[in-house]
Parts: C-alpha cells; sequence; structure tokens
C-alpha cells in the first residue's frame, strides 16, 4: 500500500523542483523509482508545447501542479524541430528548452519523451514527411540512411535538453526511448540501436520504454526500465505488466484519461468517476502515473494526424476530455483527480490554488471583404508524365493541384439515351476515373467547375467524370489530411497521387503539379471576392479587449483559418467539430486580422467567435 514516507517525498518533490540547485538523479530500485537514493512516486501531467501557444504554457502547468501532480511529461516533435533536413528550429512556440525551464519555474519534474517516433494523433506520428521523398528509405526499421537521420537529431536535441538533466541539476528525470514499439514490431535490435542513440548523444538520465501491457515482450529491453500504458481497467493492466516485469517499481507512462475525435465520427467522452477511481487504485499501490493527456491543446496547422485501417483523420481540437480543457478550463475530471491525488499526500498538505481563469469573450460577427480564386494565385508548376507524391515534390503539408488535358469523352456529341425503364438507372456505357492508392482529400474539377470529390475515409477510388464534347482541364485537388500516426500503414504514408490515373479517354500523358503550403497566406493579392471555391477571403475584426473564443465555422465548407498570422487549423462540415480554437494571447486590442481558405466556397462572408467551443455537432458518418 502507498505509504506516507513515499507521499511526503512526492509533495516535496513539488515543492522544491523548481529551486533545486543540486543534482537530482531518478533510478530504479528494488520496490521504488528512487530520486537521490529516496523513493519518489511520479504523478506527471502530460501536455505538449506545440499543442499550447507559448503565451499560455505557464497557465497550463500552474493547473497541473494545483491538481497535485509534481512531474509534466511531454512528446518532442522531430517533425517541428528538423522541417527539412539539416535545418533545425528550435525557437517561438518550438523552444523545448524554455517549455522545460518553465516547468522548473513551477516546481515540476520533466519526462522527456523524444521519440524518434511519438505516434500521439500527431502528422506522421512526429517523423518528418521528407523522410518519405527517399522511397528507399524505410522508418522505423534498422535503415541506415533512417538510423542516420535520427541520429542527426536526436544529437542536435541533446544540445538543446542536455543543461535540462536532473545530473545538471535540471528538472529532467526520465528520457523515453521510442515510444510502444511493441505495438509494431519485435525487432529488439532496433530497440538497442534507438536507445544507443540516445546513450552516444549523453542522455545521461534514467531512459525507459512505454508498450501496452500484453505489448511489453516485444517493446521493453531488459536494461531500461519499462512503464506500461492503458486507459481504463487499472488492476487488470498493472497485474498483466507484472508478470511481464515481476520486480522493480511499476509506472504507467500513459493513462489515457480520456480518447481523441475523428472526423466524421461521434465525439468522445468518459466517465470521470472511471478514471478517478483508476489513478486512486495506482497511487494506492505504490504505482507512479502520468495522466495522457492532463491537458490535450489543439493540433495547430496541418499537425493533427490520423489512423488506418481504416483511415480516419483527426480533428483540429485535441481536447481528449482532459481535465483542463482545450482552452484551459477546469472540468470535473480536474476536481476529481484533485481530490484523489490529495487523498494519498500527508494529512494536511495544502495544494497551491489553480490561476484565475483566462478571459473569454464572444464575437457577434466577423465580416470577409476581399478575397482571391485559388485560381488566380497557381505557382509555377512542375511537370511529368505522371503524377508525383507531395513529399516527392518538396513539400510536407498543404494541398497539391494536379492538372492534366482530357480528351472530349463525346467529340461526336452527347448521344440521345432511349426513354428509359421506369426504376432503372440511366447508365453510359463508358469508365470512370481511376486513382488507385491516392492519399487525401480530392477535389475533382472539370474546367474548374467541381465534378465530386474522392475521401480516403470512405475507400473511395473512382469518380464518373462529366460529359464533354470538347477538349477539357482536368483539375485534382489534394488535401493532406494527416498522414497515419500508429501503425504498420506509416511506411507508406506519402500524400497526393502518385499512381497513374486512368481518366475515361484513357491516362493523360502530361501532369501539371502546383504545391499549394499555404505557408506565406498573408501576402496573397487579395481583390474582389470570387464567386465560388476554391477561394481564400480575408478580412479585419475590432475588439475592445482580447480574450479566447471559438470561431464558428458552421456556415461554412472545408477549409483552415489563421488569424494575425497563426494558423487555427481545419474544420470540416462534417463535424463532429465545429468551432475552432482562437487563443486571446494570439488577438489585440484594436484591428485584427482573419483568412479563410474554403475549398467548397458558395457565397459566405461572415462567421462568429462563441464563448464555448461545439465539439460534438456530428453532421455527416464516416
Amino acid at each position: 500500500m502507498h505509504t506516507i514516507g513515499i507521499s511526503t517525498l512526492a509533495l516535496a518533490a513539488l515543492a522544491t523542483a523548481g529551486a533545486c540547485t543540486e543534482p537530482a538523479v531518478l533510478t530504479s530500485g528494488d520496490s521504488h523509482l528512487l530520486l537521490n537514493g529516496q523513493p519518489i512516486q511520479i504523478i506527471s501531467a502530460e501536455m505538449h508545447y506545440p499543442r499550447i501557444p507559448r503565451p499560455y504554457w505557464r497557465d497550463r502547468m500552474k493547473k497541473a501542479r494545483a491538481m497535485g501532480c509534481n512531474a509534466l511529461t511531454t512528446y518532442v516533435f522531430w517533425n517541428l524541430h528538423e522541417p527539412k533536413p539539416g535545418k533545425f528550429d528550435f525557437k517561438g512556440n518550438n523552444d523545448v528548452a524554455a517549455f522545460i525551464k518553465t516547468a522548473q519555474e513551477e516546481g515540476l519534474h520533466v519526462i522527456l519523451r523524444p521519440g524518434p517516433y511519438v505516434c500521439s494523433e500527431w502528422d506522421f506520428g512526429g517523423y518528418p514527411a521528407w523522410l518519405l521523398a527517399d522511397d528507399t528509405l524505410t522508418v522505423r526499421a534498422r535503415d541506415l540512411k533512417f538510423m542516420k537521420a535520427c541520429e542527426r537529431y536526436l544529437n542536435r536535441l541533446a544540445k538543446e535538453v542536455k543543461p535540462l538533466l536532473g545530473v545538471n541539476s535540471g528538472p529532467i528525470l526520465m528520457v523515453q526511448v521510442e515510444n510502444e514499439y511493441g505495438s509494431y514490431g519485435a525487432d529488439r535490435e532496433y530497440m538497442r540501436n534507438v536507445r544507443d542513440l540516445f546513450k552516444a548523444a549523453g542522455v545521461n538520465a534514467l531512459l525507459f520504454t512505454a508498450d501496452g501491457p500484453d505489448q511489453m515482450p516485444n517493446g521493453a529491453l531488459d536494461d531500461l526500465f519499462a512503464a506500461f500504458n492503458f486507459g481504463g481497467g487499472a488492476e487488470q493492466a498493472y497485474n498483466t505488466a507484472r508478470k511481464h516485469r515481476p520486480k522493480g517499481p511499476m509506472m504507467v507512462g500513459e493513462y489515457w484519461c480520456g480518447w481523441f475525435d475523428h472526423w466524421g465520427v461521434q465525439h468522445h467522452t468518459v466517465n470521470v468517476k472511471d478514471k478517478a477511481d483508476d489513478i486512486d487504485w495506482l497511487l494506492s499501490h505504490d504505482c507512479s502515473v502520468s495522466i495522457y493527456m492532463a491537458h490535450g491543446g489543439t493540433n495547430f496547422g496541418w499537425m493533427a494526424g490520423a489512423n488506418d485501417p481504416p483511415y480516419r483523420a483527426d480533428t483540429t481540437s485535441y481536447d481528449y476530455d482532459a481535465p483542463i480543457s482545450e482552452d484551459g478550463r477546469l472540468k470535473p475530471m480536474w476536481y476529481a483527480f484533485r481530490d484523489v491525488i490529495r487523498k494519498h499526500l500527508p494529512e494536511g498538505t495544502v495544494l497551491p490554488e489553480p490561476p484565475e481563469p483566462l478571459p473569454v469573450i464572444g464575437i457577434p460577427k466577423i465580416t470577409l471583404d476581399k478575397g482571391v480564386s485559388l485560381w488566380d494565385i497557381l505557382p509555377k508548376p512542375v511537370e511529368a508524365k505522371y503524377p508525383i507524391g507531395m513529399e516527392a515534390l518538396g513539400q510536407s503539408y498543404g494541398m497539391v493541384l494536379y492538372r492534366a488535358d482530357l480528351k472530349p469523352n463525346y467529340p461526336k456529341g452527347i448521344p440521345v439515351l432511349p426513354e428509359p425503364v421506369e426504376g432503372a438507372p440511366i447508365i453510359r456505357n463508358r469508365a470512370p476515373m481511376t486513382i488507385p492508392g491516392f492519399h487525401g482529400y480530392a477535389t475533382v474539377f472539370i474546367d474548374r467547375k467541381k465534378a465530386g470529390t474522392l475521401d480516403r475515409r470512405l475507400g473511395q477510388s473512382s469518380l464518373i467524370l462529366p460529359d464533354r464534347t470538347k477538349p477539357a482541364t482536368l483539375d485534382i485537388l489534394v488535401e493532406n489530411t494527416g498522414r497515419v500516426n500508429f501503425g504498420r500503414a506509416l511506411p507508406g504514408e506519402q500524400q497526393g497521387l502518385f499512381q497513374k490515373v486512368d481518366t475515361d479517354v484513357g491516362a493523360p500523358d502530361k501532369w501539371r503539379m502546383y504545391c499549394l503550403p499555404f505557408d506565406n497566406v498573408a501576402k496573397l493579392p487579395f481583390g474582389k471576392i470570387p464567386a465560388g471555391g476554391p477561394a481564400v477571403l480575408t478580412g479585419t475584426f475590432r475588439l475592445d479587449r482580447a480574450g479566447d473564443t471559438f470561431l464558428d465555422m458552421r456556415g461554412w465548407g472545408k477549409g483552415n483559418v489563421w488569424v494575425n498570422g497563426h494558423h487555427l487549423g481545419r474544420y470540416w462540415r462534417i463535424g463532429p467539430q465545429q468551432t475552432l480554437y482562437l487563443p486571446g494571447c494570439w488577438l489585440k486590442k484594436g484591428e485584427n486580422r482573419i483568412i479563410v481558405f474554403d475549398v467548397d466556397y458558395a457565397g459566405q462572408t461572415t462567421l462568429s467567435g462563441l464563448p464555448a467551443p461545439i465539439l460534438d455537432e456530428l453532421r455527416v458518418h464516416g
């Protein structure tokens, strides 16, 4: 059972981590984790720096500490830090070292999870998309080119985090090697190679693995501490993990206190009492735990991932039904977890109070008064005989427009069909356009008129093209809706078109490909609003005061939103998410600028900001 001595040390760690000036070394003892030789029970809150606006990092950490946590867990996202091979970015919201230092200032130890693979409902599991440009490279395997890329990333990351290791009086006590590899493969040599990259980079901390209880034999290494991940049924998960690790302390690397959402699928919520009971059971059995997610945040920009099979793209919101909501509100689970954790601290312990709620505003009306058609902003194309995938074009995110010339399918005129038999469909004797194996969401146009869509979620790969008596232009606009982040599909997650396309008049022998990363939308030549989509619109709105709000996108179709230069992410009419979180720290008193891209634009010019999100309004099932 839980002991007062361990509780006291957990509380001491909570109170003194930020002021620590002495080395802090965490080791695995016979029955407990040991901090400088003394037992400690870690209660960690997982939250991720890119999913939280930097001005709000401290607010979220204070709320985690007030819930009773003595540590913070975060992944490190390789794709953010090395967007191009050898070009690194640790600035602004990507300043992971500043995030760790802030945690230390708030009295929290840190558990760092650098991957290189992280899963996390994040595009390509955190791998940079440029790895997919080389079709001879295999990710998550003992591939020489892949391992060299991992080595370069980890060595550069080490420069940021080594000064923050516990041995250097920093807050980082534990560092995870890979992530849930046991759910992917069983190549122990690969895992040893990844472990050795951490050691060679000088990451001197308690290295550990984390896997589902049943997958521990595949993913764990005998010489590393092993955590286990689960989301319900604490006693059963613990007992299964204990069979694989009969000796030593136990720790949950991820306790899934909620769940994430997919476009076209019902919003997920959980039973708070069940989750609190699991935390209570774990703490009562001297098990350390990291709560995934204590605060989920937002998949800003293009960063939402996907699952497969079947393919399901993740929503922009990563609220996760977590104790701390997407916008930082304290939910019933926060109070339930705080009550449970407080039970396991010494009598009379007073947890800090959470900070005051951040201001929230509504915006009655935002008007967009300028626009530009996508057809008028196409860059210089790349030409080839066959379609080329997004990554091979040197692009990671956004969209690619594929263009080809089509011959008429009825050059002598559209034939007059006989009178149909009642109840029988009219079928013309011609084949559909087929696009085998494409990845993304494709909107198809003939002479700039929408002819239909193909959705990877629905397994669609063919479309009947309209009748035409003259040559026409075929445009296929393909959005990367999120690369799969979990499972065996990872190595083949190239986006766009990358195979021969057959139309109703054969395969085109020349393609023009236009890269559309949407990385400089503020400089587009806005003018008169176009009559239809796809289109980019912009406008300004004035505020008397700034505060968090949620943009109501229910009157729009499918696209993306930017405000004051910040990419809020994707919206899609199908739901369940109908609003986009707009942090107040990205707004300002006075004039603010908004930009909206909508692939299905149909004349809308207004939207509003709501004081609360709409995450559970499903319009079309996937």
